[in-house]
């Protein structure tokens, strides 16, 4: 019972019983009608690569996939454009300022986090910063290293969405 279809009971508009998959994107109450849609959250994900074009991972410092490889970004907050979020998390995450932003590709993921499915689409953008002398691991990570991309072995990886991003990047 990973799947929000599968784990939410009551509606919450009327606390109904009768909350039931409308179709394979959206629960519908019987009782009142109230009708919720399952969306992917929107995330940013940061390329970021040093002098020696080798990319910044971060590990993760808490589930899921705690202790895997990683590159930093997060989620969009609300209100926010994801050049914003991923200038912010990029500060919150390993204390560097981020000078430039290109969009790189998009990439579905899902996750289970506390006994729950999560859906999110991750926006990824190449980055380049001012300087690395400020470098420091915080908020959700627990380290960083440079790292060639083709030396990363990707069951390394913790999410899917970013071995998928590092599999493209292998490519070239």
């Amino acid at each position: 019972m990973n799947h929000p279809f599968q784990r939410f009971q009551y509606c919450p508009s009327c606390g109904s019983r009768s909350f039931a998959s409308k179709d394979d994107k959206s629960m519908q109450c019987g009782q009142c009608g109230f009708r919720y849609f399952i969306n992917e959250a929107a995330a940013v994900v940061a390329l970021i690569r040093n002098e020696n074009r080798e990319f910044l991972f971060t590990i993760r410092k808490n589930d899921p996939a705690r202790g895997m490889l990683d590159f930093p970004g997060g989620f969009v907050d609300l209100g926010e454009t994801a050049e914003q979020a991923v200038v912010r998390e990029i500060k919150e995450e390993l204390n560097l300022d981020v000078t430039t932003v290109s969009f790189f590709g998009s990439f579905p993921n899902q996750y289970l986090y506390g006994g729950l499915l999560y859906f999110t689409l991750d926006l990824v953008f190449e980055c380049e910063v001012a300087s690395f002398g400020s470098i420091q691991a915080t908020d959700d990570v627990s380290d960083f290293q440079f790292m060639d991309i083709q030396k990363v072995d990707i069951d390394s990886v913790g999410l899917n969405s970013i071995k998928t991003v590092v599999a493209k990047l292998k490519q070239g």
